[in-house]
């Protein structure tokens, strides 16, 4: 119960700040404007249906990028601030003389904070993937399973944050979150190069970069399920031409590289509140 009052309160906390309240409006802004940029894809002159599509499941992809861009960043500054600005500001020295425990507290606006992102990513897809319906007609293969993988994306940021909130100032944790993300994201596009070209140097870089910051393996898992069978058979006969294409997936991800996820936010879960229960206050 401790854990959940702590959810409830940081979720109003964050509903509160202007950062949320402008993210929701811009968030209907784009999705508005994409809407109305996708709806005139058929009206172009001598369009076919099956180039609508094609045309569509591509921009559908980078509109998922985008979104999975300012969700990454903004995962990333609701949680970077979370513990650090309580210890700043004295609240932690409110709250924790009282019968409640440092992991309850963490654990608490993990949990919070993991609502808000999902609901987000979730809300945000939904809606835009319906403007593109009305607009074209046009839906992806598998869009839960894909926006999914964009929420765990958000999550695994937002976890990464935290433990950093335990330790840095607010700023600091943020950047090293953010800086990270791109790193996975750079190194996402040196495995699919040296897996076209067989490099092993250059694989072991790139596996390395998913295994450390899985960011952008889980943007690879949701790319998968927003491409059509005849756009994903297509590309992968263009061989060597799609070498290092960050928006392509020819194979979802493994059950095994999914437990890396879960293990790898078990420990840094673990990590933080070992963290947070040593830090000084």
């Amino acid at each position: 119960m401790r854990v959940l009052t702590i959810a409830r309160v940081t979720i109003l906390e964050a509903s509160r700040r202007k950062l949320l309240i402008a993210l929701a409006g811009l968030t209907v802004v784009v999705v508005v404007l994409t809407s109305w940029g996708f709806s005139r894809l058929p009206t172009m002159k001598d369009v076919t249906p099956a180039e609508v599509r094609l045309a569509a499941s591509q921009l559908t992809i980078l509109v998922a990028f985008m979104f999975s861009g300012v969700l990454a960043l903004g995962s990333t500054l609701v949680a970077a601030p979370s513990i650090a600005s309580d210890i700043e500001s004295g609240i932690a020295l409110a709250i924790l003389p009282r019968p409640i425990r440092r992991s309850e507290v963490l654990m608490g606006k993990w949990l919070g904070l993991g609502l808000l992102v999902t609901l987000y990513a979730g809300g945000s897809g939904l809606l835009e993937l319906f403007g593109i319906w009305l607009g074209t007609g046009y839906l992806p293969p598998n869009p839960v399973a894909a926006l999914a993988f964009v929420a765990a994306e958000g999550i695994v940021l937002m976890t990464l944050a935290l433990l950093l909130s335990t330790r840095l100032a607010p700023m600091t944790g943020g950047v090293i979150a953010l800086v990270l993300f791109f790193v996975g994201w750079i190194g996402g596009i040196a495995l699919a190069i040296g897996q076209v070209f067989d490099n092993a140097t250059i694989k072991n870089i790139g596996v390395g970069s998913r295994l450390l910051i899985p960011t952008d393996g889980l943007w690879h898992g949701a790319i998968y399920y927003l491409e059509p069978a005849d756009i994903l058979s297509a590309a992968r006969a263009a061989g060597r031409a799609r070498a290092g294409n960050p928006f392509f997936a020819d194979a979802p991800l493994t059950i095994w590289y999914i437990l890396w996820v879960i293990a790898w936010l078990l420990v840094l879960l673990l990590l933080a509140n070992w963290s947070f229960a040593r830090r000084d206050l």
